[in-house]
């Protein structure tokens, strides 16, 4: 009897599904309000000019524009100019 016996589900063997974190409007795209320029858990990208952010740390748009990054004092922001 060559052969080997039908195992067991292994356990522990799955994987979550991903959240689609990450930069949605890059740098020189232009955005309209309401857009969602950067998901993300916790404050990696702070808000600046033309920005804000919501509840879950989500970065939208609340003016019209061109989307810039930029680095003040090792914090990185985005801002709508």
């Amino acid at each position: 009897m060559a052969h080997v016996k039908a195992g067991g589900v292994a356990k522990g063997n799955k994987d979550s599904v991903s959240k689609r974190l990450g930069v949605k409007i890059f740098g020189g795209q232009v955005a309209i309000p309401g857009n969602i320029i950067v998901r993300q858990k916790g404050t990696k990208v702070y808000p600046g000019q033309g920005v804000s952010m919501g509840r879950d740390s989500t970065l939208f748009a609340i003016a019209k524009g061109k989307v810039t990054f930029l680095t003040k004092r090792g914090k990185q922001f985005v801002s709508v100019q």
